[in-house]
């Protein structure tokens, strides 16, 4: 470990704390469809769509309504891109003439993007052609994105709004989130990355001379417009097989730090925005004081373990942290600071191979996914999965004080509990049914690539991420087959829609709530003592869920390590 490690670690949080509150106010004029400075040029455009799709942006729809909305729209999408991957070989801009992708590999694929997920068991620049880059994938990474704020501004209202029926417009939320947001943010983000050297042309490849005198064919495309949305939108799918630890995905110190940035910008300035929705800022952030712990709580973790490399290689004269998997102009810190960031984000970009960490270091991007998308989370979706465990800390402070529980003005009655629940166990359920499948068929023990507690953690890691909608992996794992794009897609499907429609059940029924003014019998939720029992429920309900599973894997790896075995 180095001063210079630590230092990148604490100016990260700090610019982040500093992009707080701008990104929440900007946030905050699209949950309430207020104007802003974009209108002018992008506010024909958006009443351009609801001409042509014959939407009323002022109409206000109830929870049920607003998730058959939001579902329908996102079952035609992965139709659509289910159907541009088969077809691929037949359609235009395929300039290195890749044919159409397998039925299994088109479902996952289709599913991944649709689930904000961008899980991958292809080489992009191998498999897929410019349009199926762009028209295919692109597009999930803008709308999967918008699809999570706005339901994050759909509970927002939930906790809100007094004796109300609506939590908004589904159709309104999406359409303001892409058009003020997202779509100038990207651009302004694309041009800097092509100006640090990120291609972005319909070429499929070029013909180069290497030093050595070698001709080397480099493939080529569309891949800064990509970047941009892949991190802003905690999206993560590369363009390139190696994701960010490509050069021309990610080629300087700085592109590297304004990607981690990007993942975590919008996460950050949604709880901004809470505080601002229910009219007390101090829940915002004291929400945010919960996420940043636990994430520099892993940030330290990681780089500590990486840095202090393998003992074993130690002894046999190779001193210095671990390297391996790492690009070395990122070096040790900047990985592991990249592997937190995106595994807390649910956004599955890597800049070095997860599956080469120490078996402490890897273990913390799993234990990330396995939290539940609260250490920040992705984009709409970290807020609201943080919010449902703040359901459950206030239940249990509730039993604490002896009465029925108040969160920011609404009583948390004994339905919200239910669905907080429901919501959440879909997480374990899932992830550990899954992997307890794969590890005792064949077909799923034909996928790792190591043996012990190695090749446990690759499967319980793909499990972990897809149910987790993350989309990183230990990628020694094959997954690229039936079985693993079958049980892999079903499980990005379940693990964002079955956690969606408990969440906006809640939203709904706290919406037609009235407001409970605090009292001085209520749980006080803006201070320490709050934000530790926040920390301390998310940590326990991770920690007794997961831990057997955890000894199965990184754990044992770990002990092993230390006593001359490895895997």
């Amino acid at each position: 470990m180095t001063f210079q490690g630590w230092l990148l670690i604490a100016a990260f949080v700090g610019i982040l704390l500093l992009l707080c509150k701008p990104m929440g106010r900007w946030l905050f004029a699209l949950y309430e469809g207020r104007r802003t400075p974009l209108h002018r040029v992008l506010g024909p455009v958006e009443t351009g769509f609801y001409r042509l799709s014959g939407i009323d942006p002022a109409e206000e729809q109830g929870w049920r309504r607003y998730a058959v909305h939001m579902l329908i729209f996102n079952a035609a999408l992965l139709l659509f891109t289910y159907a541009v991957l088969r077809l691929q070989g037949v359609l235009p801009l395929n300039p290195l003439g890749f044919d159409g992708t397998s039925a299994d590999l088109a479902f996952n694929t289709a599913i991944s993007f649709t689930a904000n997920t961008n899980w991958q068991s292809y080489g992009g620049e191998s498999t897929m052609s410019n349009l199926s880059q762009m028209l295919g994938l692109t597009i999930h990474n803008f709308l999967s994105a918008a699809t999570g704020i706005a339901l994050a501004f759909a509970l927002f209202r939930g906790f809100a709004r007094r004796e109300m029926k609506t939590i908004g417009n589904f159709w309104a939320d999406m359409t303001r989130v892409t058009l003020y947001l997202l779509l100038p943010l990207c651009v302004a983000i694309a041009i800097f990355y092509i100006a640090s050297g990120v291609p972005q042309t319909l070429a499929g490849s070029v013909d180069v001379t290497t030093l050595e005198g070698a001709r080397q064919t480099l493939a080529l495309g569309p891949v800064a417009s990509q970047e941009a949305i892949k991190m802003l939108g905690t999206n993560g799918g590369g363009f390139f097989n190696v994701n960010s630890a490509h050069p021309f995905e990610n080629p300087t110190a700085l592109t590297n730090l304004v990607q981690m940035l990007s993942i975590f910008a919008i996460g950050v300035g949604l709880t901004w925005t809470f505080g601002r929705a229910v009219g007390n800022q101090r829940q915002g952030w004291a929400i945010l004081a919960a996420m940043m712990t636990l994430f520099v709580a892993g940030a330290a973790i990681t780089y500590w373990q990486e840095a202090a490399g393998n003992p074993i290689l130690h002894q046999l004269g190779a001193a210095g942290g671990n390297m391996e998997g790492k690009e070395v102009r990122f070096g040790i810190a900047q990985t592991a600071l990249f592997a937190v960031v995106t595994t807390a984000a649910s956004c599955g970009a890597v800049n070095g191979m997860h599956d080469s960490f120490t078996a402490l270091g890897g273990l913390i991007p799993l234990f990330n996914m396995q939290l539940g998308e609260v250490v920040i989370g992705g984009v709409g979706a970290g807020i609201y999965g943080f919010l449902l465990f703040a359901i459950l800390a206030i239940f249990v402070a509730g039993l604490m004080v002896g009465r029925t529980p108040e969160y920011v003005g609404k009583k948390i009655e004994a339905r919200e509990v239910k669905l907080a629940v429901l919501a959440i166990a879909v997480l374990p359920l899932i992830i550990l049914g899954f992997t307890a499948i794969a590890s005792v068929t064949a077909a799923g023990l034909a996928g790792p690539l190591n043996k012990g507690p190695h090749g446990f953690s690759e499967i319980l890691y793909a499990f972990t991420s897809a149910v987790a909608n993350n989309g990183s992996a230990f990628a020694g794992l094959t997954a690229n087959t039936p079985f693993y794009n079958g049980m892999l897609g079903v499980a990005m499907w379940i693990g964002r829609f079955f956690i969606i429609v408990p969440m906006l059940a809640i939203a709904g029924g706290l919406a037609a709530k009235k407001y409970t003014p605090a009292t001085a019998g209520s749980f006080p939720t803006t201070g320490l003592l709050w934000t530790g029992l926040l920390i301390g429920i998310v940590l326990i309900v991770g920690g007794l869920t997961f831990l057997p599973s955890l000894a199965l894997g990184p754990i044992a790896d770990h002990l092993a390590m230390i006593n001359g075995q490895l895997f």
